[in-house]
């Protein structure tokens, strides 16, 4: 292949030859946790989520409600756990089981 210049590499999971590049790309996403909602939606950093239940939050003497639009969430790194902001609330983090992707 003319004007090919990629290295490529023996990929031991699927047995194939594959370019360095895409070898690399498929190990940092196989290293990613897939965080989904309670309707198995997958959530990414900066989506939106509603709650599907009324929540109590510890420490905060508060409840949130059902309907309750969290905006800009990120991702723990935890498969079921989410780092919201909501007014009021400090450092608060739900679970991906009571959120649905807005």
């Amino acid at each position: 292949m003319a004007g090919d210049d990629e290295d490529y590499v023996f990929d031991e999971d699927s047995g194939e030859w594959m370019p360095a590049s895409q070898l690399a790309a498929k190990q940092a996403a196989a290293g990613q946790v897939e965080v989904r909602d309670a309707v198995g939606n997958l959530l990414a950093d900066g989506d939106q989520v509603t709650l599907i239940k009324d929540l109590d939050v510890k420490g905060a003497g508060q409840v949130l409600k059902q309907g309750t639009l969290i905006k800009s969430i990120r991702l723990t790194g935890d498969a079921q756990e989410i780092d919201c902001r909501y007014p009021g609330i400090k450092g608060l983090v739900l679970r991906a089981e009571f959120v649905r992707k807005r």
